[in-house]
């Protein structure tokens, strides 16, 4: 491992995006069942800065906070999180920060733009999915309580994102 830059990188970067989707979590407001917190945000920048390896510090995110860490929203932890109606959106941002990377591998606006977008839909679809079999909420309910109210706050995390990520090298 000594002097391998690039393993380094990943395990600093890494330890610094687990620190800050843990306190994007405690910025939060609670909306009914699921807080809107800045994590996407953290998420989103994770697969920008890391590319595809932006889903490692995600992944053991949701891992330290179901082995007890409080890191997810407002100090909670342990595998009941995972379990209870915001689950299935914890479980999409590893493929959020998955999806971002990969988009920021090439170098059009374009695909870019269209990964950070697909990333936020790819959390929605996890977490309606969780939402209806957890909650036995039909499709429409789902969206109704899991989507509509996050789409406003969750285009400007993604833009924010963007804008963020065309800042640095």
């Amino acid at each position: 491992m000594f002097g391998d830059l690039e393993r380094s990188r990943i395990i600093s970067y890494s330890a610094a995006f687990i620190g800050l989707i843990a306190l994007g979590s405690w910025i939060s407001l609670p909306v009914g069942n699921i807080p809107f917190t800045l994590q996407t945000l953290f998420v989103l920048l994770a697969g920008i800065i890391m590319h595809r390896y932006g889903a490692i510090p995600v992944l053991l995110y949701c891992i330290l906070g179901v082995l007890g860490l409080p890191l997810f929203h407002n100090g909670m932890a342990g595998v009941g999180v995972l379990l209870g109606p915001s689950g299935g959106y914890l479980v999409g941002f590893i493929f959020a920060a998955l999806i971002t990377g990969l988009a920021y591998e090439h170098e059009s606006r374009l695909i870019r733009i269209g990964g950070i977008a697909l990333a936020t839909a790819v959390v929605y679809l996890f977490g309606v999915a969780w939402l209806m079999y957890s909650l036995h909420l039909g499709f429409i309910p789902a969206i109704t309580i899991g989507v509509l109210p996050f789409i406003p706050g969750d285009a400007i995390k993604a833009t924010a994102a963007y804008l963020i990520g065309q800042r640095l090298p």
